[in-house]
């Protein structure tokens, strides 16, 4: 059946990405514009310019921009909305399309909210409405990523023992697709337990969230498989150095590294395995852990979930079992000690420390 789909937060024009955002609306509609049961209807942006700008890119007349979405929903009643506004705003958006009645599937920016209590009550509203609810995290369905959980259900390092990562910028913004991935790879196991400990003292804000500066996190998860991970944001390498890779499979037999760094200044593969004690091999794939496509494929699992009724790959349980994860480390420095799961906050553990005192990041730009 046709789908009509509406964009909330279409952000400026993709040219000149950062740190207020990436225009990620460009991309979601240029997937969906793949879908030959998918039709663009309309977009809100509470910036006029930047909603017109959007819709001259994707030929949406003047009556289907607006800068109220609560005004999109009731006049458009669209069948899928992608949110693509910053975190802070993603559970009151979420949560105003599911409960609008009109809306069938939405699909959500990563991170998924910037409190654990948000990202919960998103995930339990679109199930009790029956609304399809997913997040961005794509780079699952970067061939370099499918490879490595094939080669590992294949056997091919023995049983999983630990998943490990390195973050740039924080485990917050980044950090949300590693443990995403941590989680896909050891097949969607809940958490058992977290130890993390953070440095924050030079202001990192992305898309207007904090993130930390530096973090070192242990857990385990139900099955005994262990995670061990770092982020950096300085530039400096820091704890990341330990890892040098963006996520590495270390199982009984062999090690597989999706993304590794460059040694010796040689670039290496997207992704390789070693067995044994053998060399490194690399894995030939189409492409590596970053690329716009990625989002093409998302978008077509999630409507043809829609379609189907099965789950979607990407849906708000698995994106829970990731941000559980990211402020169950938070909460471990805030208690100086190791959380145990299920985590029982609803706050973001990180904003609460600043705003007690207890951390005093300088603003950025401040000499």
């Amino acid at each position: 059946m046709p789908y009509t789909v509406a964009v909330i937060g279409t952000g400026a024009e993709p040219e000149n990405p950062g740190r207020d955002g990436y225009a990620m609306a460009y991309h979601h509609a240029a997937g969906y514009e793949k879908q030959d049961d998918c039709t663009l209807a309309a977009c809100a942006d509470i910036v006029r310019e930047n909603a017109e700008a959007f819709a001259a890119e994707f030929d949406l007349d003047d009556d289907a921009i607006f800068g109220s979405y609560e005004t999109m929903l009731q006049e458009v009643e669209p069948d899928i909305v992608s949110i693509c506004v910053p975190p802070a705003i993603h559970e009151r958006i979420a949560i105003d399309c599911i409960r609008s009645g009109v809306v069938d599937a939405i699909h959500c920016e990563k991170p998924m909210a910037d409190t654990y209590g948000g990202a919960k009550l998103m995930t339990q509203e679109a199930s009790r409405h029956g609304v399809q609810l997913t997040i961005n995290h794509q780079r699952r369905f970067s061939d370099a990523v499918r490879t490595a959980k094939q080669l590992l259900d294949d056997g091919e390092i023995g049983e999983l023992q630990r998943v490990e990562f390195s973050a740039p910028v924080g485990i917050f913004d980044y950090g949300s697709h590693s443990f995403d991935l941590c989680n896909y790879f050891n097949d969607e196991t809940p958490g058992e337990w977290v130890l993390g400990q953070i440095h924050y003292d030079e202001e990192n804000i992305l898309f207007g969230t904090h993130n930390e500066n530096q973090a070192i996190v242990h857990w385990e998860y139900e099955n005994g498989v262990h995670g061990v991970a770092a982020s950096d944001s300085t530039g400096t390498g820091g704890p990341t150095d330990a890892f040098r890779c963006h996520n590495r499979l270390i199982g009984t037999e062999g090690t597989i590294e999706v993304g590794p760094e460059r040694e010796n200044g040689e670039e290496l593969p997207a992704l390789r395995i070693r067995r044994g004690g053998g060399d490194w091999e690399t894995v030939e794939t189409e492409d590596g852990l970053h690329g716009w496509e990625f989002i093409d494929r998302a978008i077509a699992e999630n409507v043809h979930c829609l379609e189907t009724g099965e789950t979607p790959e990407l849906g708000a349980e698995n994106a829970l079992n990731a941000t559980e994860l990211i402020f169950s480390v938070w909460e471990s420095a805030r208690r100086r000690g190791r959380v145990d799961l299920p985590l029982d906050i609803d706050d973001n553990p990180l904003a609460a420390m600043i705003e007690s005192g207890e951390l005093t990041p300088k603003p950025a730009g401040e000499d």
